[in-house]
Parts: C-alpha cells; structure tokens; sequence
C-alpha cells in the first residue's frame, strides 16, 4: 500500500492568547524587532540571535536558533501584509546545515478594547524533509506565551511631527543635536560618548531640573536610515539593562510619525515606569524633538 505524505507533509495549526495590553502594543510586539528579539527564544536553552530584520512589507527577517551541542537553525521569514494593530501575514523558510526543513505561511489576527487584547495565529505548514508539525506546535505555544508577557510589559507612545522623514531623523542621528532635546521637560543630558551608528553607543548623564543624575548608556543595534532604530538602555554605563527599545519613523504626507517603544526587563519596571509617569515623560520628549525641527 502506498503512503499517503499529503498526511504528514501539511498542518494547519492555531494559537490564541488573550494578552492584558492595548492591541496597539501587542501589534507593536508581535511586529517589532527590538521586541521579537525579546520573545522569540521557546525556552531559557534556546538563543536566538537575529542577523536581519526589516519589519515593512517586502522586508525579512533572518535569525538563528541556537542550542548547546546542536547545528543552528536558520529561520528565514517575509513580510507579505502589515495592516497595523489588525493583521500580519509572513512565510518562514527552516533550514539546518543547509537543508530545508519546513516552509508556512504565518498569518496573525489582532483585536482588543482598552487594555485588553487578542491575537490568533494561523501556521499552514508543509514539512519538507520531516514532519515539523510538534516542533512548530512547540515553538509556537511557547513564543506565543512569551509574546503575551513581553507585550504587557511594553510601554508604547507616538507623535506626528510636522516635518518630513529626513528631517526627524536627522535630529535623532546627529551627535549635536540629540543631546540638546532628549529627555522631558527640564531634563539636560551630559555626554561622556556619543557613536550614533549600529554597533555604537551614547553614554551620558541625564539631570534632572533640581540637579539629580541619571546614568543612562544606551547601545545602538540596528539602524535603519529614516526607517527604524533599536538599542538597549542601560543604568548607567555596562550597567544592567532596563529596557529593549526601538524608535520607527513613517512618512505621512510630509509629516512623520514617530514611534518609541520600549521592553521593560521586568514587570516590577514596568510598573515602577508606569507609576513615575513613563508615558507623560516620553511624550515630552517627542515634544521637544518636534520643537527642534521647527515643528512646534
């Protein structure tokens, strides 16, 4: 009797969680890189180390799964549809010591009211060289888990600025400028280095308006001209991380959007950001950003 491989060769697996976060944030997770970097690892003996990422329709993204004792597993995936805080639809390509394994469509439903939310995930999976259906529901399981927890743990706020993409980055990226706005209202910074590029680093001291310093040390991981930035912030220079962050900036007929993420490490930073009034603070620093281009 002949084997029937259609059986083993195609899934269609679901996942649903139900995340105590606005959809907004929880879109932002699920599509940020700063923030998949976070939640994708299905367990604490997996690594993954993301060697690409570009989160725009057309764009990939490209990592490693890294286990002790193991080849690398090589996952690379595509971005078809982004409908922000709605849908996304991608494929991902597995391969290990140049085989392929597995190729699946991705597509990941988003619904929420308030600071409640919802994603469902379908995978159509064919399994190219064995039955990866377990292994995807695994991974899956868990990443999906992981997600819920880093989204809530999330702080996320925009600003339109009423000044073109080049513009706003301009202000960003530039080693004189940056200084001289970040921070609310009242707070100067004091700089000791500054490299605004992948790999660099800017560290400095913040100071508050009755004299109280803050050392911040943030480095800088990819860097996406006029599209996206993310880098780590850190209590003070090599000191423990507090955050996973990102700033993405969209063109809106001449104007920009800016987004500006952030991953708290833990959930008791979260709450000790939300209480001190993170959101306020950070939406006074878009505000003098937008007064330095001109724009307020």
């Amino acid at each position: 009797m002949s084997r029937d491989l259609t059986a083993d060769r195609f899934a269609t697996l679901t996942f649903e969680r139900k995340v105590a976060a606005p959809v907004a944030t929880l879109y932002a997770a699920w599509t940020s890189p700063a923030a998949r970097a976070v939640w994708a690892a299905p367990s604490p003996e997996v690594t993954v180390e993301i060697l690409e990422s570009d989160a725009r329709v057309g764009g990939r993204e490209v990592s490693l799964c890294k286990v002790a004792g193991q080849p690398d597993i090589r996952v690379e995936a595509g971005w078809l549809e982004l409908v922000s805080d709605a849908r996304s639809v991608s494929y991902e390509v597995v391969s290990q010591d140049g085989e392929r394994k597995s190729a699946a469509l991705v597509t990941a439903d988003f619904n929420g009211e308030g600071e409640q939310s919802r994603i469902a995930v379908t995978v159509q999976l064919a399994s190219l060289a064995e039955d990866m259906a377990e292994g995807y529901r695994q991974g899956f399981t868990a990443g999906v888990a992981n997600l819920g927890a880093v989204a809530e743990r999330t702080i996320l706020f925009h600003r339109v600025i009423k000044a073109p993409v080049p513009v706003v980055w301009g202000a960003w990226m530039n080693a004189e400028s940056l200084p001289k706005w970040w921070g609310p209202e009242g707070f100067s910074c004091r700089t000791s280095r500054i490299d605004l590029r992948e790999g660099g680093e800017w560290v400095f001291d913040m100071i508050a308006p009755d004299g109280t310093v803050f050392p911040n040390h943030h480095k800088y991981r990819a860097v996406i001209p006029e599209a996206r930035l993310d880098y780590t912030l850190h209590w003070g220079e090599n000191g423990p991380k507090h955050a996973d962050a990102w700033a993405s900036f969209d063109d809106l007929d001449g104007s920009t959007r800016v987004t500006l993420g952030m991953v708290m490490a833990t959930a008791q930073e979260y709450h000790d950001a939300k209480g001190f009034g993170a959101v306020e603070l950070g939406l006074q620093t878009l505000g003098k950003l937008a007064r330095i281009v001109g724009a307020e």
